[in-house]
This record gives C-alpha cells, structure tokens and sequence, in this order.
C-alpha cells in the first residue's frame, strides 16, 4: 500500500473569519478607560495638585497661587505621558484618580485658608 495524499480542505472563510468590530472590541474598552483618564483625570489631578500647592506654599496668596498653576501644567503633562506608557491599565486609572481622591481630602482636611 503506498502512501495516499490526503485530500486538503479549505476552511470555511464564513466560520473562521472575525469581523474587524469583533477584533477590535477588547482594545477598544481600555483604550476609552486611558484617554478618559488621561484627559480628565490628569486635569482633575492637576487642578487638585496645584490648589494644594497653593494652599501650602508659606508665601503670598497670588505666588502660591502661580507657582501652583505653572507647575499644574507639569503634573499634567506627566500624567498623561504615563497614562499611555503604563502596560497596565488599572495602574494608571488607580494612581490617578486614586490620587486626585487622596489630595481632594487633603485639601477637605485642611479647610478654607484664611
């Protein structure tokens, strides 16, 4: 008996193929959770952080209030550039929002500055 050659079959493209939407889906959902966070979270962070600078720098109210607005630019680029750089997603919406949420009750603690 010699060797038979097995007959090849051709998949079924109907079956075996995805839809780009189908691909597509699973990145879609973080990549939404990053620019969200990275655009409003960052500014949230940034705002947050700089009103903290302000209320603790122990200068005049409108250069504590300066060096906090200058520097909020500088947290907020930053945490947009890690917000894309970092692997993982939960990491960058856990430190940014979980940051802004630690300041914001920083700030609560500290109350109005009088």
């Amino acid at each position: 008996m010699g060797m038979q050659a097995t007959p090849q079959r051709t998949p079924d493209l109907r079956r075996t193929a995805t839809s780009p939407r189908r691909r597509l889906r699973p990145a879609v959902v973080p990549m939404i959770a990053r620019i969200g966070t990275a655009l409003v979270g960052g500014y949230v962070l940034a705002s947050a952080g700089a009103t903290l600078i302000a209320r603790l720098l122990p200068v005049d109210r409108a250069e504590a209030t300066s060096w906090g607005m200058i520097l909020s630019f500088l947290v907020y680029a930053i945490a947009v550039l890690w917000s894309f750089h970092e692997p993982r997603v939960m990491r960058v919406v856990l430190g940014i929002w979980g940051g802004s949420v630690a300041i914001g009750l920083v700030l609560a603690l500290l109350g109005v500055r009088s």
